[in-house]
């Protein structure tokens, strides 16, 4: 009976010991073989609510053994917030990953409960990544994380040599990549000619993925998505019946640029997000060295699909308040 007991308890313990490591640490997807054999890049993205507070760069010092652990060649790392800022950068940075033969994307969410490590083939196209569906691992803390990440290349010989042994910050210049797209501080003829395309977010119309690894989106169910984004509509719908007196036309699936000229939407409303510096300064603007410089702002602007230009409006508008923003940027398109 004292046996049987004993047993019994070691049982319990080993069950307990299992559920415990499966809150702490979670995998998904199956990693790309090209990990084990060709350049990584890797975006941070870092709460700043998160404790113990740490920069984005010394998350990247904290992970970067892991990943070399565990057969990848990470050769530059970036902020994630500053590459997702617009379509416009996105395309700067691949082309620059091209020319570097870049073949594999590496995803750093740390958030208040949770820190993730996600890996994909680089797309080769402004997207950065093909899908949203990566391989990644999850874990409560980055201890927990990059532990559980170090192990993946165990019994996986990696080709990989003369790897970095520290993390190298670089960062890309639009003179070195010369984007077809150009920013315009004025307003779009004809608007009262063709139709406005409007995305909605996180609909297959929207390229954004990797705007899906930022700590404040990563892990938001299907459900909370998808209640945001009828919000959203709704909202948007309410702005443009105020102040936009033009046809629109609501994109909710992925097009091509040709389908959609075909169909009379020569023009694009595009919404980026992000720090109010860094927004400026990549539109080719002074940015602003007050306090507010270093708020999330939401800018809206207009692109004309069939020369690439970019509208962003007489005057600078972004606000905190999308709805705001939307509301200032369409009021100055009568201007």
């Amino acid at each position: 009976m004292d046996h049987t007991s004993e047993f019994m308890k070691y049982y319990i313990f080993l069950i307990f010991i299992l559920l415990v490591n499966l809150q702490l640490v979670s995998a998904q997807g199956s990693l790309p073989q090209s990990f084990f054999d060709g350049k990584s890049v890797v975006f941070v993205s870092t709460d700043p609510g998160a404790r113990p507070v740490m920069t984005w760069q010394e998350v990247a010092d904290s992970v970067h053994n892991s990943l070399v652990k565990a057969g990848g060649d990470p050769i530059a790392y970036f902020e994630l917030e500053k590459v997702a800022l617009s379509d416009a950068v996105q395309a700067d940075y691949a082309k620059s990953f091209q020319q570097r033969l870049v073949k594999n994307v590496i995803l750093v969410t740390r958030q208040k409960n949770q820190m993730s490590i996600h890996v994909g083939p680089f797309s080769g196209d402004g997207n950065i990544i093909p899908t949203k569906e990566l391989f990644g691992v999850s874990a409560a803390d980055i201890g927990a994380a990059t532990s559980q990440f170090g192990l993946i290349g165990e019994n996986q010989p990696s080709q990989n040599i003369l790897v970095l042994e520290v993390p190298e910050f670089l960062s890309i210049i639009s003179s070195e990549t010369a984007s077809s797209e150009k920013f315009l501080p004025s307003n779009p003829l004809n608007l009262d000619v063709f139709k406005l395309g409007i995305t909605i977010e996180g609909s297959s119309a929207e390229t954004g993925l990797l705007s899906y690894f930022r700590y404040d989106m990563y892990g938001k169910s299907q459900a909370t998505i998808l209640a945001e984004q009828a919000a959203q509509k709704t909202g948007i719908e309410q702005v443009l019946k105020q102040e936009y007196p033009y046809q629109v036309e609501w994109l909710t699936e992925a097009k091509s640029e040709q389908e959609l000229i075909r169909d009379r939407v020569q023009f694009l409303l595009v919404k980026v997000e992000g720090r109010e510096a860094d927004m400026m300064k990549s539109m080719g603007l002074e940015p602003k060295t007050d306090e507010s410089a270093s708020r999330i702002v939401v800018k809206y602007y207009i692109k004309l699909l069939v020369r690439d230009e970019l509208y962003i409006g007489p005057e600078w508008d972004a606000d905190p308040d999308w709805r705001v923003a939307l509301t200032n940027f369409l009021r100055n398109l009568k201007k």
